[in-house]
């Protein structure tokens, strides 16, 4: 199989303004030390209470109230929010691309979400 494509494609990420936009406000938000320690620590608690919801346990009252306000803090400051919503979008782009591959190869590829 030829990858040419597969490349052709990556460039056209790379080009698109969903990836410039989440790239530059990445740069801009990491960049602070502050925040990004944060954003560290909010992604951990974010997938540590997710998983213990998939795995049937229940979340620990102060867990949750102490991820609600990490998530008030964060929200609160305008470039974390434009960064995590050009996250969710070049994700759900990323996502579209995955569906097309995976239903043009008629693999039954079961993705979360």
């Amino acid at each position: 199989m030829e990858y040419s494509a597969a490349y052709r494609l990556a460039d056209e990420i790379r080009q698109s303004e969903e990836y410039r936009t989440y790239h530059q406000l990445k740069d801009e938000v990491m960049g602070d030390e502050t925040v990004a320690a944060l954003l560290r620590e909010y992604r951990r608690m974010q997938v540590t209470l997710q998983m213990n919801m998939m795995a049937g346990k229940e979340n620990d009252a102060e867990e949750i109230q102490r991820f609600s306000a990490l998530s008030t803090l964060l929200m609160g400051k305008p470039e974390v929010s434009q960064f995590l919503l050009a996250e969710m979008r070049l994700q759900q782009t990323m996502a579209d691309l995955v569906k097309i591959i995976t239903d043009a190869t008629g693999l039954d590829i079961q993705l979360p979400g």
